[in-house]
């Protein structure tokens, strides 16, 4: 049985990352809906990809430019994001990867 001071040491925080922190990623990869709570008490939902035992939050924007993006590129397998902003004036760029 582990001590609290034990514990303590080991503790890491969950959190959600954001999928623009990736460099690339598959269009692939496998999406879950989650839910969370605001500062206000209200829930929201979100969704999420898991990447080498990370959670990373893909907002729908993102989702809408990768739609984009497929609707002239079919085959597209990867792509990048750019993150401008902050809070509610976050804005993602969708890049085709084909490095």
């Amino acid at each position: 049985m582990a001590t609290i001071r034990e514990e303590a040491k080991a503790f890491e925080p969950k959190l959600t990352k954001n999928i623009a922190e990736l460099d690339k990623f598959s269009v692939d990869l496998e999406l879950e809906d989650r839910e969370g709570t605001d500062k206000n008490g209200d829930v929201f939902s979100y969704k999420v990809t898991i990447v080498d035992g990370k959670d990373y939050r893909v907002p729908g924007s993102v989702i809408g430019g990768i739609k984009a993006l497929m609707q002239k590129m079919p085959d597209l397998k990867q792509v990048s994001v750019i993150k401008q902003g902050d809070g509610m004036n976050t804005r993602y760029q969708v890049i085709p990867f084909t490095g």
